[in-house]
């Protein structure tokens, strides 16, 4: 499989855009009934062309919906998936503590939640995205079509949430044979996607960041898991989801510590602990990292990049309304180039650039009623961050 040196843009936005009020006031009155689903789509779109408008004049080519057709951004594939049940209130201890957005929602109180379970064998039997896809199609020109991404839910979602109680041993012997049919779900889905069109794909895990935390990997070991295990079953699931992908098919994976209401976290933690493995075994063409804070860690990481794949910088701020300063911002890029080319796979400092792009940390709604981030705030960041990239790169 051939692999790109970068994505197809330098300047990138992550998915998840602030969603106009006249959005959030229709889709409350879908979910009470006082709107049909024909109306609540009619809404959507015309939310849609905006945000599609202002990508446009903020010269932001990757285009996406924003996710305006969601509530959550990992919304898609396990509620629309035979075999898996809604369970409207689960109970708490299927939720497994170690996890650290789990554990923060339980400091917030939470009470019994809902989620999904696997019940009976998994099987994909109607499309996740592609009525997503076709609906930004049609909002858009054709030559725009080859530049639309598309965000995906991560394959291991509910299973890290609920370990043991992910599924039934009767229905699967072990983690391998469980992922083995999403892997084929997901194959399915994205040569689907690929056939009406879809060059761009990102997947949203901030699941593999967790694996970067002291909480984390110390309540597994307090359990008798071991999170290397874990781990090294998650990139064998990514690997059989991304197998037989076409080469001009650019995969991207999205790494953060949380992005839930008013910017709230859950993790913190370098990239260190898993850089090796993240980098030079999961199959992707580029990674989006969180980087806006110092509960990223440093740079230092990314010296493990191999030299025929990318990495996206998120290094402005999707939760602050405060701009940061490009120049900073610039040198930050220009460390970051510097330290890939350290790495045990030498390079120049120049190619080690040209294999960085630049973005927001995160979405600016990775739940629809969004950070503490207006709309104006949104495209002045968005507007940063292309023209750092203009500066930096000749080919933004």
């Amino acid at each position: 499989m051939s692999l790109k040196v970068k994505p197809p843009y330098r300047a990138e936005q992550l998915g998840s855009l602030k969603r106009p009020q006249f959005l959030l006031e229709k889709r409350e009155q879908f979910d009470a009934g006082k709107c049909t689903a024909e109306e609540l789509k009619t809404a959507e779109d015309e939310a849609i062309r905006g945000i599609v408008q202002m990508q446009r004049e903020v010269g932001i080519k990757s285009i996406t919906d924003g996710e305006f057709r969601r509530h959550m951004f990992f919304e898609g594939v396990f509620d629309q998936m035979e075999g898996m049940k809604f369970i409207p209130e689960v109970l708490l201890h299927m939720f497994k503590d170690y996890v650290p957005d789990v554990a923060g929602f339980k400091k917030l109180a939470f009470k019994n939640a809902p989620s999904y379970v696997c019940e009976s064998k998994l099987r994909r039997t109607k499309p996740f995205y592609l009525a997503q896809f076709e609906a930004l199609k049609a909002l858009t020109s054709p030559a725009e079509h080859k530049n639309l991404k598309l965000t995906v839910c991560a394959p291991e979602w509910y299973h890290l949430r609920h370990g043991e109680y992910a599924y039934p041993k009767d229905v699967y012997a072990n983690d391998d044979a469980y992922f083995a049919d999403i892997a084929v779900a997901y194959r399915a889905e994205f040569a689907e996607l690929y056939a009406a069109g879809c060059r761009h794909i990102q997947i949203d895990d901030p699941l593999l960041a967790y694996f970067c935390a002291d909480s984390m990997i110390t309540g597994m070991q307090e359990v008798g898991l071991d999170p290397d295990a874990v781990l090294d079953t998650y990139i064998r699931a990514y690997n059989a989801c991304l197998e037989g992908r076409p080469a001009d098919l650019v995969v991207g994976l999205h790494l953060c510590r949380g992005n839930f209401k008013d910017g709230m976290h859950f993790s913190e933690g370098g990239y260190d602990r898993i850089a090796i493995k993240l980098f030079q075994q999961i199959n992707v063409d580029t990674y989006y990292l969180e980087y806006d804070t110092p509960r990223a860690g440093t740079f230092e990481p990314l010296k493990f990049l191999p030299k025929h794949k990318s990495v996206i910088l998120g290094l402005v701020s999707s939760k602050l309304p405060e701009l940061e300063d490009k120049e900073l911002l610039k040198r930050k890029v220009h460390d970051a180039a510097a330290i890939i080319a350290s790495g045990p796979e030498r390079r120049t400092v120049e190619e080690a650039l040209h294999q960085i792009c630049i973005s927001p940390q995160c979405g600016f709604a990775s739940h629809s009623e969004g950070n503490k981030v207006s709309s104006d705030d949104m495209i002045k960041k968005l507007t940063l961050v292309v023209e750092t990239s203009k500066e930096l790169w000749a080919d933004a």
